[in-house]
């Protein structure tokens, strides 16, 4: 009897010594941080996030000072960051019609609306006339240049440009972006501001949803401004097929910076604590220059990601082009190669931003490069 006692009091000073050394550390330790998801390029943002749990130390015979955790705060994404626009839901939404305007040579027109962020975004909405093909027409979202938001007009830009693509089997829906004519909330530009872009990829999301469109043979057109948001878009989303992009503003944040100074081109947004001169005096006033802080600049700039392109891309830039630096079209196509991607690039000798000159020689070759990668003609 003795020797089992003698026993037991040996194991429960065991058992004691263990839960104690145990606790001390799981105090002095804690949980291992977790880190932010990572996709290529590495910036500031992606940095390491502590959990935010503080460890409970159990109670103990014998009192001993217990450490204690404190948590960091979880670094935010810049909203402009391309991993935050990843990490945003859009969900589109029906399709309203709200006025039916004259037909087209072979399509009918429609003034309609989609939401976004719960605005109501109008638009000029084409369907082509004849038989649906099974798994619904192919569509494009156009995305216009910059126009002042005050004087733009549904009805009454780029119709050229949208009749060409209308006439060619495409639905069509040239977006106004938020704040522009009808369209509610506010228009504060495109280039320090997360808003036209929610738009440009919740129409996509509209379109996937509406029933004469394919779902899976969706493009996108853009001009200027709108080259920069669809550049941007597919290297954010997977559903866009094939881009077209005129006179693109589709220059990396560092070239914009230091290489374009066209000033009305952007409209500077509503004073703000994040943003106090607009993005350009802004940005650099907060985060420091690309020299100095390189990660941010990357982290913003859509030509970090091409490697994650969505699909093909064509590009058309005249060498006469005094609102957007030609260059900003021939390095891009040069990266593009670079990382393996399938590009088309043309240069229309001595023609203007509009590409007025060469109008008919690029839409052909715009018509023909969708019907290539979203109909499938040969």
């Amino acid at each position: 009897m003795l020797k089992k006692t003698l026993w037991l009091l040996i194991l429960a000073a065991l058992l004691s010594a263990c839960s104690q050394e145990a606790q001390l550390l799981a105090a002095r330790t804690g949980e291992a941080p977790a880190l932010m998801p990572s996709l290529a390029p590495t910036s500031n943002a992606q940095a390491l996030r502590p959990n935010t749990a503080t460890p409970t130390p159990s109670i103990t015979p014998t009192a001993s000072p217990t450490a204690t955790y404190t948590p960091t705060a979880t670094p935010t994404l810049h909203p402009m960051n391309i991993l935050a626009a990843r990490q945003t839901q859009y969900p589109g939404s029906p399709i309203t019609i709200e006025e039916t305007l004259e037909d087209g040579p072979n399509y009918y027109r429609y003034y309609a609306y989609y939401l976004s962020e719960g605005y109501k975004i109008y638009g000029l909405l084409t369907v082509p006339f004849g038989e649906q093909p099974e798994t619904g027409w192919p569509a494009i979202v156009f995305n216009h240049g910059y126009i002042p938001p005050d004087v733009y007009r549904t009805t009454e830009r780029y119709i050229n440009y949208v009749d060409q693509l209308a006439r060619s089997g495409y639905i069509v829906f040239r977006i106004d972006y938020r704040g522009h004519d009808q369209s509610e909330g506010e228009a504060r530009g495109a280039y320090g501001d997360p808003g036209y872009l929610v738009d440009v990829l919740n129409a996509v999301a509209t379109l996937k949803s509406f029933p004469q469109a394919d779902p899976e043979r969706i493009g996108m057109w853009g001009h200027s401004m709108g080259g920069y948001l669809t550049l941007r878009a597919m290297v954010v989303s997977k559903e866009i097929k094939a881009g077209v992009i005129w006179a693109g503003v589709v220059a990396s944040y560092p070239d914009m910076l230091c290489c374009w100074r066209r000033t009305d081109n952007f409209i500077t947004p509503t004073p703000n604590p994040d943003r106090p001169r607009g993005w350009r005096g802004g940005w650099v006033e907060l985060y420091g220059d690309p020299e100095t802080n390189p990660d941010f600049w990357n982290s913003v700039s859509a030509n970090s990601y091409l490697a994650d392109l969505s699909g093909p891309l064509q590009l058309h830039h005249g060498t006469n082009d005094h609102s957007v630096p030609i260059e900003f079209s021939q390095t891009l196509n040069d990266d593009l190669l670079e990382v393996g991607q399938t590009v088309e690039y043309f240069e229309y000798e001595g023609d203007d931003h509009n590409l007025a000159t060469y109008f008919s020689l690029a839409m052909s070759r715009t018509i023909d490069f969708y019907n290539r990668y979203l109909k499938g003609t040969p």
